[in-house]
């Protein structure tokens, strides 16, 4: 998420420089050369040496914005030893959610659903249409590799304000990576047309510190 902020940083720069020129040129080009001012029609019909320079100098620009855009997602595509591996996985229209490294004395590891909650059943400051009963919970500073999938049709796991989006396709198994320095809880919804309550499938993302997290793991054992 750093990577892409700072990326969004860089280029916003740059992007507001070319705005502020290409506006200033068509509002001058709009003043000087209007029908009112000059009624007179130019003898000139074609321009090779403009032509050649508002193709090059756009060229070289976006070449200049692609590299690090391509470097970016090559970086984002990197898993680096995760500790923790979590697989999710998007039916209609839920989601669930296993922790495999995990497992009991039965050999079984932790696995839930996660659904919305109704609207009657909210509580005072949670937000419609984007609680769920089951949170996805995860610690900080800990390289998380989450493995996506689907069910029946394509699903998207997205949580914006983590930069994370990854498609959910039957048959298929995707992975991306997160690691998150903060506490707190993030927001997200399916990403992909999945049917008639594709609205209703949100995504919630609980990070925590480690002790909080292994309290709820054992919770999550006992249940």
């Amino acid at each position: 998420m750093e990577g892409i902020i700072n990326l969004h940083h860089d280029l916003m720069f740059f992007i507001c420089i070319v705005a502020i020129f290409v506006s200033w040129m068509l509002l001058r080009t709009s003043w000087h050369f209007n029908f009112f001012k000059n009624n007179f029609f130019s003898n000139t019909a074609h321009g090779t040496i403009i032509e050649i320079i508002w193709t090059i100098t756009p060229a070289i620009i976006l070449l200049f914005i692609a590299v690090p855009s391509f470097s970016l997602l090559y970086a984002m595509d990197e898993i680096i030893s995760p500790a923790i591996t979590i697989k999710t996985l998007g039916h209609q229209w839920y989601w669930s959610y296993e922790y495999s490294d995990y497992l009991n004395v039965l050999n079984e590891c932790i696995s839930y659903d996660s659904y919305i909650i109704p609207e009657e059943d909210l509580k005072k400051g949670q937000f419609r249409l984007l609680e769920v009963d089951n949170r996805m919970v995860v610690p900080i500073n800990t390289h998380i590799r989450l493995i996506v999938s689907a069910a029946d049709v394509l699903h998207s796991w997205a949580v914006p304000s983590l930069g994370i989006k990854c498609d959910a396709i039957p048959g298929r198994l995707n992975q991306t990576s997160i690691f998150i320095k903060r506490e707190g809880v993030y927001y997200g919804q399916c990403s992909e047309i999945c049917g008639i309550n594709h609205g209703f499938m949100p995504i919630v993302v609980e990070a925590t510190n480690i002790k909080n997290y292994i309290n709820w793991i054992s919770i999550k054992f006992n249940e």
